[in-house]
This record gives C-alpha cells, structure tokens and sequence, in this order.
C-alpha cells in the first residue's frame, strides 16, 4: 500500500496543475441522472478503468442519456469523449457506435464512436458554455453498442490521460472521490459474486447466524440464471449422499427453464426476496471488488467500487469466498490458480489434449427474435465478417450454442469476446433480414433480446488443497471429504466444425461433447484455496482440472457447493480455525451440517428441467 501512496501523490500533483491551467468539469457517463435508454456495463473494469455507458438498441437508436452539471466559470470549452469504435478488431473502416454530444439542448457536430482502435479520447469540439448549470446529453444514433466512458471539458487543448493508472487518480481527483475508502463493516463473511453459488452461500451463512456480506457488481442476482444473461440452471439437487444439500437452490430457482426466454423465466425478483429475507445478510449491490489487502497469507480486506457513482467501500472479516467465476479475489490474493488445458501428462486425464493449451470453454451472447403483425425493418450491418446463403444460420434465436473466445483469454480478451458475440448476432441478422434469398420469411420479425452481459463459462480455477480430475469422477473415486454432488455430464464444449470450416479461427458456435457419470460428491478440499488461508471458493472457479469442470459448472451443482460454503463458514468461525482446519479437525461437524441442510421454507422441488443424463448411482 505504500507504494500506491507514494505514486497517488506524484500523479495527484500534476493533475492539480492540469486542473489550474484548463478548469477542467470531468463527467462519468454511468452517474448520469437520466440514464434514457443507455445501459451500464461494468464487465470490463478491470481493464479499461470503469463502467461505462452504451446504447443497446439492438438497430433501434435509443433515448437520450442526460445529466445536469455545475461549472464553475463560463467560458469556451474544449470537449474530449473517451469512446472505442467496438468493431474495429474487425473492421478497418468507421464503426457502427455513432453518437453525438448534447450541450443544453444542441448537438455537437462531431459524430462520435466511429474511429480508433482502442480506448481513447475523441475531440468533440469546442463548446460556449454561458451559464454554471449545464445540461448533458448522449444521443445514440445507430442502437449499435455505442458506448461512452467519461466526458471531459477544459479551458485547455490537452485531453486527459489514457494510461489507466493515470486515469485513475485523475478520475478521483476531479471527482472529488476519496483516495481513502469508507469502511463498509467488519463482518463474520464476505460472499464475493452474487451468482446461484454466491447467493446460496451468503444464505446458508446467514441462516446459520453468521453475518454476511454479498458483494454483486449487477443490479440483479443470479448470474447466468438472471435475466441479463438467461441461462437456465442445470444438474440435481437433493440427491446422495447428502440429499438435503440443495434446499436452498430449490428456494431461490426458476420453476421454469429454458435458455434465452423472456425475462420473467428467470425470477430475478425470487432471488432478490430470498435474499433480503435473511436479516444476517447485508447486500451490496452494484458494486465489484476490485482489490484485497493480505496479511500473512491471508486476506484481510476486501476493495469494491460502485459501478454507477465510483464510491469506493472495504469489507473486512475473518472469512473471504470467492464466487465470482473468474476467481478474481483469490487471483488478486495471489492464490495458485490453473487457466486453460492440462496436457494429458499432467493428471493423465483420457479427456485432456496431448498438449496443455490456453483454450478454454466460450462465453455465450444469446438471442431471440419475435413474430411481428407487420414488416419489420433491420439496418444492413457489415463489419468485417462476411454472411451468405451457405454460411448464415437460418434461425430466429441463438441460445448456448452461440458461443465465442475459445482461443482467446476469457480475462483480458473479454470485452473483444464479448463484442465478437454482439457483431455475429447482428451481422447473421442482418443477412437474413436484408440479403437472404429466404428473407420474407424474416420481413415480419423482430429483434426483440440480444444479451450484452456475456454468460461465462471458464477462466481461472483457483487451486485447492485437491484438485479434482476426470478419474476421481468416472472411477467413482470417493473421498473422506465428500460433499456437493456433481451429477452432469462431463459436458465439454468444443467449435462446431462445420463454422470452422465458414470462419476459420473466428468461430462462434459451439458443439457439447458429453461424457456419462455417476453422480459423484465433490471433495470439499475443493473449496477452498491452498495458499491463502481464508478464501473459500464456490461456483466455475473451484479446484478442478479443466476437464472435470465439464461436469461440476451448472449452476444446480454451484448452488450446493455454495451451501457447503457457507456450513464451512459456520465451523470454520465456531472452532476459530481456517477452511483448512475444518478439513484436518471438523469435518464431522460439517458432515453433520450437510446431513441437516439449511433449507428453510420446506419447498416442493418444482424444478425439474434440465436435470441433465447420468448413469445413475453407484453400486
């Protein structure tokens, strides 16, 4: 932390004289009063800085976001609009993004989004501002994903700084946002990533008595079962050897199934109930961690940032879980973690790759369309991949299929993963709607849902003091330690051949290759990290070789473990130890916790969807 002092001040210096010579006014799009029909994405944060604005239209230009701004002096200003042409990875020529600025009620008249090929600052042109309150606008033209960081206005020529360092102390200085942290409270459990394995988690904590804190960088609960992403839970609850595990995913989950369905499929208001029902629970939404303090191998804080308002608050407590799916507090510990494909060698998997590899599963942009009454009108859109009659898929929806980023990183690639997911749907579309020889079969229909929060199926596997491999699951190899059962398929997804073949190293469809199991319980010691000694772990990013999270990543089976975690936590604080400890001393008293279960409400289990193809139990 010293270090970060040390450069915080010397940055905070040289903003102090930017500030001086061009009276900078510095504007946050995702703070702004009025969102209109712009929505806020915070998935790429860590990357590019911050949350930011974008026009999700789907081909429809949406409502004017617009906020109200105090200047202190009048004057001409310089505007500077930090924006990416999204599409440019792709295509050399100007973006689908576009946009304008709106300055009390007048557009400006440099159209924005369109150019560059990364992160950047557009000059927007020079403004006369005559009055202290300003009225600012963004005004989509396209419905393509424009999108907007920040807007600066300055006296001066110099746009603000890009290095994200930088960026970051000028954001806080001229935000007037603390360099300091306010202190959220100290608490028995911080639940880290509000999807079905975060939320069983803080539920099973709390009901045990322990006070909880869960941490969710969305409005909504549930992850890829919210209505954001709309992926329909999947495997068995209540089954061997401990059959009440799984009360609490029976509580909180869809009665219906069904991937890419309208938005009231997924519940999102059950979860929410279920949630704010547990008076041991404090919820954090809208906020995403994005730093730890550690002290002797362990964490002792927690850093989460308001994705709206920038407003920074820190967590403390004996005991840290990490469902967030992409390991991120355990990564930023310093736990070991794994990310991609063991060779065969490693853990002599008959699944795994001769060779270890960085492919990972893909993350899924799914959508929909509807049948309209009358003719229904789409923008043509080419940006760089090309559609035609013999390679267009000729359907009204895209579910899991629709899969995109095997071969790239599911971290640091994500917004280009998630983006390449957008220009597919909307390129095949536009095909089908425009250019098909079958396109009246299209006139009338609509696009009425296209995902821009990406359903993420891998990235890191944080590493516990077992690392479960494919054997221990088709051998039926059962441990002392036994607990949430799996009861998936080794469900592994591969590109779909045939768009290898149309888009070779650009793929976006995916095939599943299944391998049958019994149901087998996962080793607790899965659950837990092996070099930080307070991080549980719940969710897609458990202690597992990539192949064996083919079976253990639906989120029926996430919500169990999230359950053990949370009976863990209750042993772990009743006994003043670690998760190690509870393994190596206490594991009769969780043994007797998973017998019990923490159901609560005494439910019907009205979900029997997608259960998934097992071989049955093991004689």
């Amino acid at each position: 932390m010293k270090k970060l002092a040390v450069l915080i001040t010397s940055l905070a210096l040289h903003f102090s004289s930017f500030s001086q010579s061009s009276n900078p006014v510095f504007l946050e799009t995702e703070n702004f009063q009025n969102k209109g029909g712009w929505v806020v994405d915070q998935q790429f944060m860590d990357l590019m800085g911050s949350s930011y604005l974008m026009a999700h239209g789907m081909g429809v230009p949406v409502a004017d976001a617009e906020t109200t701004v105090e200047f202190q002096s009048t004057g001409e200003y310089t505007v500077f609009v930090r924006t990416f042409n999204w599409t440019s990875p792709w295509f050399d020529g100007e973006g689908p993004g576009k946009f304008q600025l709106v300055v009390n009620g007048k557009k400006t008249k440099q159209v924005l989004g369109a150019s560059g090929s990364e992160w950047l600052w557009q000059n927007a042109g020079k403004v006369n501002i005559s009055s202290t309150k300003v009225k600012v606008g963004l005004h989509d033209l396209t419905g393509f994903n424009g999108r907007v960081d920040a807007i600066c206005f300055t006296k001066g020529n110099t746009p603000p700084p890009n290095d994200l360092e930088a960026l970051e102390t000028f954001r806080k200085t001229h935000l007037g946002i603390s360099m300091t942290p306010e202190k959220a409270g100290h608490f028995d459990l911080v639940v880290v990533g509000g999807g079905i394995a975060g939320t069983t988690a803080a539920i099973s904590a709390a009901r045990l008595g322990l006070q909880v804190a869960l941490i969710q960088d969305r409005p909504v609960l549930g992850g890829n079962n919210s209505s954001e992403v709309r992926v329909h839970l999947g495997g068995r609850i209540n089954v061997n050897p401990f059959p009440a595990l799984g009360d609490v995913v029976k509580e909180i989950g869809p009665t219906r199934g069904g991937n890419a369905q309208p938005a009231d499929y997924y519940e999102d208001e059950k979860k929410m109930e279920m949630v704010l029902a547990e008076q041991n629970i404090s919820l954090f939404t809208n906020y995403r961690a994005f730093a730890v303090e550690t002290k002797n191998s362990r964490i002792t804080e927690v850093h989460a940032r308001n994705i709206e308002n920038a407003k920074e608050l820190t967590f403390s407590a004996p005991l840290f879980a990490d469902c967030t799916g992409d390991g991120t507090i355990g990564f930023l510990a310093g736990a070991d973690y794994a990310m991609g494909r063991e060779g065969r060698s490693e853990f002599e998997e008959p699944t795994a790759p001769e060779i270890a590899d960085k492919m990972t599963m893909g993350s899924s942009v799914q959508w929909y369309s509807v049948e309209e009454s009358n003719p229904v009108a789409f923008p043509a859109f080419r940006y760089g991949v090309e559609f035609n009659s013999s390679n267009s898929e000729k359907v009204t929806m895209g579910e899991w299929t629709w899969e995109t980023g095997m071969n790239f990183d599911q971290i640091y690639d994500f917004e280009r993963i998630r983006d390449y997911g957008l220009l597919v749907v909307y390129s095949n579309w536009s095909f089908l709607k425009n250019f098909s020889p079958n396109k009246n079969e299209y006139t009338n229909r609509r696009l009425e849902w296209v995902a821009y929060i990406a359903g993420k199926r891998e990235s890191r596997r944080l590493l516990g003091d077992l690392i479960l491999k494919e054997q221990d699951i088709t051998n039926y190899v059962v441990y002392p330690d036994a607990s949430a059962p799996t009861t998936w398929t080794i469900d592994l997804h591969y590109p779909a051949p045939k768009n290898t073949e149309h888009f070779p190293d650009m793929e976006f469809k995916s095939i599943a290759v299944h391998k049958k199991i019994h149901p087998y319980p996962i080793p607790y010691r899965c659950f837990y990290s092996r070099n930080v000694d307070n991080l549980f772990m719940a969710g897609r990013n458990i202690s597992v070789t990539h192949v064996a999270l083919g079976t253990v990543r639906v989120m029926r089976t996430t919500g169990m473990m999230g359950e053990v975690v949370g009976m863990a936590a209750l042993v772990a604080k009743r006994n003043n130890t670690t998760p190690r400890g509870v393994y190596k001393n206490h594991l009769d008293e969780l043994k007797k916790l998973m017998n019990k279960g923490v159901g609560k409400y005494n439910a019907e289990n009205m979900q029997k969807y997608n259960e998934g193809s097992t071989l049955g139990p093991k004689e």
